[in-house]
């Protein structure tokens, strides 16, 4: 199967990075919907929303994820749109029929991104209990095994430590039963994966720590008899050459919110060290790396068309399916990414299918 590509959705303010350059980038509902036109147009298949409730890493303003998802689905014809959610500020079954719903205006184009949740702040600040690390897990997973009840089973009942569901029904059920996604780098989020979720997105990083973080999740699936897909984040500056995309980069970080970074970093290291390990997705991650949220530099999607279609190729190989893109000014730099790399991308791949033919 070819690799696929997704893009965040910039639902709020401040773009994909933590920095005061200026970008090209609005975070409206027109906005959106024209770049999820954009986006189908040129060779998108997924477009990921954003969960936030709570001002943080500078970011004021936020569109609620389930609510643009099915605004966009109304305004798309072909691309998948991933809502993604946060347990403990939503209920399982809302969230099911929400997501049924956006599957039938969407006509079976709707998936989710269960986050287990990092930002405590929105948790208290909306009166909901903060769970240690792993049991925001096993919340996460009760959730997952309820939506998948109700959305294939005539009636469900579930007694779980975080859930009851008692004989409820839920109709119209989806057109297509939708793709679940989680990220998480600890070794609950890791297991989690392996167990109930379709695909286990990853924060950016190098080919060797991603090659490994694949190989594990992959054996827990198999172990629990399923298959997994996996999708990397990586952030994505294309220009006509190499130093060109570095000197953006270099402004990027030059241009930083020191502050917003630093408030953004005692958050996700904090809610990483909760973990019985110690760590979580950004337990390596410098000042550099979390000026893009998700440590998209380290992916290295960083160059000219062709430098960036080769590290992309390079990702297929080590059992990448999906590479979700995030871009400084996407009022320019998501239409040329599908108009120069996807292309080339596909090009490179039945290149590489033909010598393994061979």
């Amino acid at each position: 199967m070819g690799l696929q590509f997704a893009y965040w959705a910039p639902n709020v303010s401040g773009g994909l990075v933590i920095s005061n350059l200026p970008q090209k980038t609005g975070w409206s509902f027109e906005d959106n919907k024209r770049y999820a036109q954009i986006a189908e147009e040129n060779g998108f298949d997924y477009v990921l929303l954003q969960t936030r409730f709570f001002a943080s890493y500078g970011a004021e303003k936020q569109l609620e994820a389930a609510a643009l998802a099915s605004a966009l689905a109304a305004s798309t014809k072909k691309l998948n749109i991933i809502t993604a959610v946060l347990p403990g500020l939503w209920h399982p079954g809302v969230i099911a029929k929400i997501i049924s719903t956006i599957d039938h205006i969407s006509n079976g184009r709707a998936s989710i991104n269960i986050v287990s949740g990092w930002f405590k702040n929105e948790f208290i600040g909306y009166g909901e209990p903060w769970l240690d690390h792993d049991e925001r897990y096993r919340r996460s997973e009760e959730f997952i095994q309820v939506l998948r009840d109700l959305w294939t089973k005539e009636t469900t009942t579930f007694k779980g430590d975080f859930y009851r569901i008692n004989e409820a029904p839920l109709k119209p059920k989806p057109i297509n039963i939708p793709k679940i996604f989680q990220g998480g780098n600890s070794k609950a989020a890791r297991e989690m994966a392996g167990r109930v979720s379709d695909v286990y997105f990853m924060n950016g990083n190098s080919l060797e720590n991603l090659k490994k973080q694949i190989d594990h999740v992959k054996s827990l699936a198999k172990s629990n008899g399923r298959n997994i897909q996996f999708g990397v984040n990586g952030f994505v500056i294309v220009r006509d050459t190499e130093e060109e995309a570095k000197q953006v980069l270099k402004d990027i970080v030059l241009h930083a919110d020191k502050e917003a970074v630093e408030g953004f970093e005692s958050q996700v290291k904090f809610a990483g060290k909760a973990s019985p390990e110690g760590e979580g997705m950004w337990a390596e991650s410098t000042f550099e790396d979390l000026v893009q949220y998700n440590d998209g530099f380290k992916t290295g999607l960083i160059g000219t068309a062709e430098q960036v279609a080769d590290r992309i190729i390079e990702l297929k190989k080590i059992g990448v399916d999906i590479v979700l893109t995030g871009f400084l000014h996407y009022d320019e730099d998501l239409k040329a990414f599908g108009e120069k790399v996807i292309p080339l991308v596909r090009e490179k791949e039945a290149k590489l299918e033909g010598i393994l033919a061979n």
